[in-house]
């Protein structure tokens, strides 16, 4: 080894010891008759003093080091007279004794510290660089913990890790495939796999009965904070087992977490039906880190001639504790906020309960303070609340009110990001309609195995049907979703005639799993959890490149490595493609 110890080891217990460090050259300080050197590895930073007096040439040459110089410095440890509590090794120095350049470095783009000048688009240039940082080294360490933690969870419960293929076969449903070009067979492609669900369905028919892999995953999607064309899962199956089965066991997966990273005792994770959450928050995957519970206040303020309210589907409400001071400058960013196209409201209707306890509203003229002490009821409103109401068709005033819930979560500070709040959504509908295609999709995907008791209303009322199936989230951030899954050949087959599929093109698509399924196949089910989204939920940042050692930007580019990229015809021509751009 180059090194006799790291750049974070060294403490007075090390004093009159000969040591060799070995980093890179974080920071100089020039002080004269003296030089200091900040140099750091991945476990720290330790000073080195270089004296005049005791070595001038050493001095000289340290003089001439540069940021981010990669160094080998030998030397004594000694007691600093300075000390620096902020630092692991700052009650001692190196005083060198010998120096030795290993290579030389251009001045860095961007300042290599935890808080660095540089911006997003230039990090990822130079991601390389990046990783050097404290903050985003921590973030891959944190990843590396929590990988080894799952493993040995699931490991301890007998479950055997079976890595699955990359190149399998693309399929109709969910996102867009990436697809790769079969030289060997023209004109026929690969796709990468969205999820190894087929396959792990048939590690269970194979009679491994507790799989699990941390995996990565493919889909060619429109991007986000929170999405990646790559990402990683932590993917897991089980034989044998009822619905209460995987929740227990993930649930004791999340909560093993908490504790080995965080050192939070996670209490138990409550549970709530897909319909609930739907009519209280808004969202299948509510933030419960705190209340505000939409109320439903329809019977209540229709007949009073107030068309917004009359000619409406649904009408609900929340109540924002202690904003009944907002100014009208406040309330005006709040409408603005809800009139944005990603939100689409039409307007927000509001209701003040001051301090004095009378009630004042933006619809006076349609309704008394009797008809408003009603609505103060119904939210249990209490002097200096502000009921903040907005009206519409019921699936769009819910997903509207939710993101006005969410901002005044945002604006009271009630989303802190080190406060935990995990959720068990249940029960969600079997399939949903789209518009576009006129048809039923999936809501999870086509495996997903709808309630016993609601088998008989696929052929009667396919929108009733629910599955089973469940996420959980924590922090308003859907982690992990699973279900139970079909298992017998039959029940499949019906799943895939209302999902549109032909017999023809269920048997081209799925053929080998349904086949698969008349050679005893268990009952069975699993759940696959974002790995990235769960770190970045430990790491408490808002997204999830920052946990991704080599991301990708948002629009799909690698721009470190400019890819993707064009490929030369000599390529082309052996895959037998041509490309029309």
């Amino acid at each position: 080894m180059l090194r006799t110890t790291t750049c974070g080891a060294l403490t007075t217990k090390n004093l009159g010891e000969n040591v060799i460090l070995c980093g890179w050259v974080q920071k100089s300080r020039d002080l004269g008759g003296m030089t200091f050197i900040d140099i750091r590895d991945r476990y720290g930073i330790t000073q080195l003093v270089f004296n005049m007096d005791d070595n001038q040439g050493l001095c000289e040459a340290a003089r001439k080091l540069g940021r981010e110089f990669v160094i080998k410095a030998s030397g004594i440890v000694v007691e600093r007279s300075n000390k620096n509590a902020k630092m692991p090794t700052g009650d001692v120095e190196i005083k060198i004794t010998a120096l030795e350049i290993l290579n030389a470095a251009k001045i860095p783009p961007f300042l290599i510290e935890d808080e660095t000048d540089g911006g997003d688009d230039l990090r990822m240039k130079y991601r390389y660089l990046d990783l050097r940082r404290t903050p985003v080294r921590n973030n891959m360490i944190l990843r590396h913990r929590m990988a080894q933690a799952v493993r040995r969870y699931l490991d301890g419960l007998d479950f055997i890790e079976v890595e699955t293929p990359v190149l399998i076969k693309s399929t109709p449903e969910g996102a867009r495939d990436f697809v790769v070009p079969s030289r060997m067979n023209a004109g026929e492609f690969y796709a990468l796999p969205q999820s190894p669900q087929t396959f792990k369905q048939l590690l269970m028919v194979s009679g491994f009965d507790r799989y699990f892999q941390i995996v990565k995953c493919f889909r060619d999607e429109d991007l986000r904070a929170d999405r990646q064309p790559e990402f990683t899962q932590i993917d897991c199956e089980m034989s044998f087992i009822e619905q209460e089965d995987i929740l227990n066991t993930f649930e004791g997966l999340i909560r093993t977490l908490f504790k080995e990273i965080k050192g939070i005792d996670l209490p138990e994770v409550p549970r709530m039906q897909y319909a609930d959450a739907m009519r209280l928050y808004g969202s299948d995957k509510p933030d419960t880190r705190f209340e505000m519970q939409f109320v439903e206040l329809s019977d209540l303020v229709k007949g009073h001639d107030f068309p917004v309210f009359d000619h409406a589907e649904l009408v609900i409400g929340i109540n924002a504790k202690g904003c009944s001071h907002y100014t009208r400058k406040q309330m005006d960013e709040l409408t603005d906020f809800i009139k944005r196209p990603q939100i689409g409201a039409t307007g927000l209707i509001y209701c003040r309960h001051n301090g004095d306890g009378t009630l004042k509203s933006s619809v006076d003229k349609f309704y008394n303070e009797e008809e408003l002490a009603k609505w103060s009821a119904a939210l249990n409103s209490q002097p200096g609340d502000l009921i903040l109401l907005m009206a519409g068709t019921t699936d769009k005033v819910r997903k509207q009110l939710s993101e006005l819930r969410l901002e005044m979560g945002n604006r009271l500070g009630l989303r802190d990001k080190n406060t935990f709040s995990a959720l068990w959504v249940l029960d969600f509908p079997l399939l949903e309609w789209d518009e576009e295609s006129e048809r039923y999709h999936a809501m999870h995907h086509p495996f997903t195995s709808p309630k016993p008791e609601d088998i008989a209303l696929l052929d009667t009322h396919p929108g009733e049907v629910r599955a089973n199936a469940y996420d959980m989230v924590v922090n308003g951030t859907e982690i992990g979703g699973g279900s139970i899954r079909i298992h017998e050949r039959n029940l499949q087959a019906l799943m895939f005639k209302h999902l549109g599929f032909s017999a023809e093109d269920a048997q081209k698509q799925f053929g080998f799993l349904m086949d698969a399924f008349e050679f005893g196949a268990p009952p069975h089910g699993g759940i696959a959890f974002g790995f990235d989204r769960l770190c970045s939920i430990f790491a408490g940042l808002d997204s999830i490149r920052d946990v991704i050692a080599f991301p990708k930007n948002n629009s799909g580019r690698d721009v470190m490595i400019d890819s993707p990229s064009t490929i030369d015809d000599k390529q082309l021509k052996e895959l037998k493609i041509k490309s029309t751009v």
